[in-house]
């Protein structure tokens, strides 16, 4: 039998030409609730310079860090530095919301002929969950992995009655980042008795990064929707499409955000103070996903296309900042000091029957998978 032999120098040619597994997924302690449970963080990072720190306060989102055109590392994720901010003055800031994201009217819906009611915490609507949301829980941590793609994955069980809400909801959130700077948020949830379901996330972007004066108002931003829900003053949609041909809601083509987000002439811009409605991209959940915006900040470079399988898109342009509320690097956020974007159902879509549907069934399973695909432009 012949045998080949191997130098160091071959050796380690070897061991250089096979791909580094250069995610990793670290974890650590974010300080802990006022009954004294830890809250755990877990901290993805790949080898290109990109990482997402995940607290279970929320299943939230704490921290994205990512280097713009000239390699400067900045984090672009709105936010507290510390728990107490997030326990103190909850913004929604990165976190999961549910069970029913958005809004729902009068915290009141029928589901299967019989009537629901939900706290109200947004005017007379109820918004994320109602006052104790998904956003406000202790997720457990279930799964940490590194690798090629690292992820972590939390579960939180919503017992039967939780908010108003009927079933026991079992929920994970699975928060994944691979090599080709794909941050993926995939969420599945199970029920026992039929209820009605519409998860999102609630990720604060400021792409100049943390601190930066420039805020998001620059962000340059692409929504493939011919259509958008119009509201009443209270930021339920009043049942039917308009067209965005001739609007400031058109962003087809790429538009500055702050270039129309103050434009009262259009009566949808007073009640939201700004952008805070939902753009239709389809008319129901896909099995693949599909674009759902792309956002960028021309003077860092800093940018992120949005991929998700559902058919609506939130956005919001940060319109509530009024100066009261101190995030990270002790800045004081104010309008327009950042933006979100989320992907899910209709609002109010369990009193709208020409909605696509938020009810689930036993032995059904409820899916939205939205992909963060960050770039940089030269």
């Amino acid at each position: 039998m012949k045998r080949t032999l191997f130098t160091a120098t071959a050796m380690m040619t070897m061991i250089a030409a096979q791909p580094a597994l250069a995610g990793e997924a670290k974890r650590s302690t974010f300080g802990a609730m006022p009954d004294g449970r830890p809250v755990a963080a877990v901290t993805l990072s790949n080898g290109k310079g990109v990482s997402a720190t995940i607290i279970a306060l929320g299943a939230s989102i704490q921290a994205v860090t990512m280097p713009d055109r000239n390699g400067k590392v900045e984090d672009v994720q709105i936010g507290y530095d510390r728990i107490d901010g997030y326990l103190t003055k909850p913004e929604f800031f990165g976190a999961t919301v549910g069970r029913v994201a958005n809004r729902i009217a009068k915290g009141r819906f029928t589901l299967d002929g019989k009537s629901y009611s939900t706290p109200v915490n947004n005017g007379p609507n109820s918004l994320h969950g109602g006052t104790k949301g998904f956003d406000k829980v202790l997720w457990e941590v279930t799964d940490v992995k590194s690798g090629p793609t690292a992820s972590v994955t939390m579960r939180y069980v919503s017992p039967d009655g939780d908010m108003g809400y009927p079933g026991e909801l079992t929920t994970y959130a699975t928060y994944s980042l691979d090599e080709a700077n794909h941050l993926t948020i995939e969420y599945r949830a199970t029920t026992d008795k039929p209820t009605v379901v519409n998860l999102s996330n609630h990720a604060y972007w400021n792409l100049a990064g943390v601190g930066s004066p420039r805020g998001a108002m620059g962000h340059v931003v692409t929504i493939p929707a011919d259509r958008y829900t119009p509201t009443d003053a209270t930021s339920i949609p009043t049942g039917g499409h308009k067209s965005v041909a001739g609007t400031v809601f058109d962003f087809r083509q790429p538009h500055v955000v702050g270039d129309r987000v103050r434009d009262a002439s259009d009566p949808q811009i007073e009640y939201g103070r700004g952008y805070d409605h939902n753009w239709v991209i389809g008319d129901r959940v896909t099995p693949d996903q599909h674009l759902m915006a792309r956002v960028v900040e021309p003077v860092s470079g800093r940018g992120f296309e949005l991929w998700s399988n559902q058919p609506g898109l939130q956005f919001y342009s940060g319109n509530f900042f009024d100066g009261t509320i101190k995030g990270k690097k002790d800045q004081i956020l104010r309008m327009g000091d950042a933006i979100v974007m989320e992907p899910q159902l209709f609002p109010d879509a369990p009193n709208q029957k020409d909605f696509p549907s938020v009810r689930l069934a036993p032995g059904q399973t409820y899916r939205n998978v939205m992909t963060y695909r960050l770039f940089v432009e030269s």
